[in-house]
């Protein structure tokens, strides 16, 4: 089957349990099904990882670095909001 009649495949790996799926890379697969086995061989033979996801690039809609102020409120007007204007105890350091 020729690459350009493959789908293209964006993987996630969780490097361990409770933390989060991170982007390591693309690949192109005939099938999701095949898609998970290439992730498997590509990105965690050496057990880097827990757990793979792969989605279709197709199906992922994403907002573009300039359309940010159409789906941020800044919240400039509400000062109260920022956490810098908070006072943490001493016993709270890690924050």
């Amino acid at each position: 089957m020729s690459q350009e009649h493959l789908a293209v495949y964006e993987v996630f790996i969780r490097s361990s349990r409770g933390l989060d799926h991170k982007h390591v890379g693309s690949l192109h697969a005939e099938s999701p099904e095949h898609a998970l086995m290439y992730a498997r061989d590509c990105y965690i033979r050496r057990s880097e990882g827990v757990s793979i996801w792969v989605v279709e690039s197709k199906n992922i809609t994403a907002s573009q670095e300039g359309d940010i102020e159409n789906f941020v409120d800044p919240m400039d007007d509400k000062p109260y909001r920022h956490a810098t204007h908070y006072e943490l105890p001493d016993s709270v350091n890690n924050m």
